[in-house]
């Protein structure tokens, strides 16, 4: 078998039975087309049968593989994004979890779709990361492929900010947060919010504000090249918190500037060449089937 993919690294949850079951049969897939195989140190860890395999760290994936397979749910696949979206590294997810938006290929068709992959038939979709930092903090940053969000922390109360894009005025709020938006996660924590879906590929970040306190407030939808600032007001009696697709937090303090706008690189995501976008959000959101057939109606009989 001949392929642009020839090293290959692993990635996923594996004190998860299923998952581990399912790791395990990517492996030996792998070994019978060899193709190079790296395991990530912490997804091995919970492999005691493969201890011999080659490990390697989440920050080197993208320095010595030419793909990431993500086994998890998409929590595993936003964990793995943020690693190798700078080296320019696709990745490709198998289900293992719950909703399962970014990992699209179940493990029954997992030597099927793989076998296509690795003969050059698939679909590539190129997705939008953002990025946040803080004045105060302003050599740091994380970068966030569904959503980074603040709130206030484990206190249930208010928090006051005002929000400027592209240095222009836009809003003073007092709500439990707020959360901005890549389109890919359009349906995650903001759908929750209210916030509309978006097609993955549009260049557009969406602020969503959490229950304001304020029926005028509304989601916002703006081109991704813009700057997005979020001061906090030296009114808020407590420190507020910042969250990257719900897995990196850190704290911010009244008076802080929040700066946030999209990230220079993006993640390639694999998909099977029958991907349909579409179809995902009718399986996903439970969208109905036609009544009176099990198939989906055809344009033309509709």
């Amino acid at each position: 078998m001949t392929s642009k993919f020839t090293t290959v690294g692993i990635f996923g949850k594996t004190n998860d039975p299923q998952t581990r079951i399912c790791v395990t049969q990517l492996i030996n897939y792998l070994q019978v087309q060899r193709i190079k195989t790296y395991i990530e140190t912490e997804t091995l860890s919970h492999l005691i049968e493969l201890q011999d395999e080659s490990p390697i760290e989440k920050d080197n994936l993208s320095k010595v593989c030419d793909l990431v397979i993500v086994v998890g749910g998409d929590g595993s696949l936003l964990n793995a994004a943020r690693a190798v979206v700078d080296g320019n590294t696709p990745i490709l997810g198998i289900h293992r979890g719950r909703l399962g938006f970014l990992t699209d290929i179940s493990p029954a068709q997992m030597e099927t779709t793989l076998n296509d992959v690795f003969n050059g038939k698939y679909k590539v979709d190129n997705r939008s990361l953002l990025k946040v930092n803080v004045d105060s903090q302003s050599e740091h940053y994380q970068c966030a492929l569904n959503d980074i969000v603040i709130y206030n922390g484990d206190i249930a109360r208010l928090i006051e900010f005002e929000i400027f894009i592209d240095d222009n005025y836009v809003l003073h709020q007092r709500s439990d947060g707020l959360i901005i938006s890549t389109p890919t996660g359009s349906t995650a924590y903001a759908l929750s919010g209210g916030g509309p879906i978006v097609y993955p590929t549009l260049p557009n970040i969406l602020i969503v504000p959490m229950f304001p306190h304020t029926l005028s407030a509304r989601p916002l939808v703006i081109h991704e090249n813009s700057k997005i600032s979020v001061v906090l007001s030296k009114e808020n009696s407590s420190d507020a918190r910042i969250s990257c697709d719900g897995q990196v937090h850190f704290t911010v303090s009244p008076g802080d500037e929040i700066v946030i706008s999209g990230y220079d690189k993006q993640i390639q995501l694999i998909h099977p060449e029958s991907y349909n976008y579409y179809s995902v959000l009718r399986e996903k959101l439970g969208w109905n089937l036609n009544s009176s057939s099990d198939r989906y109606p055809s344009k033309s009989s509709s």
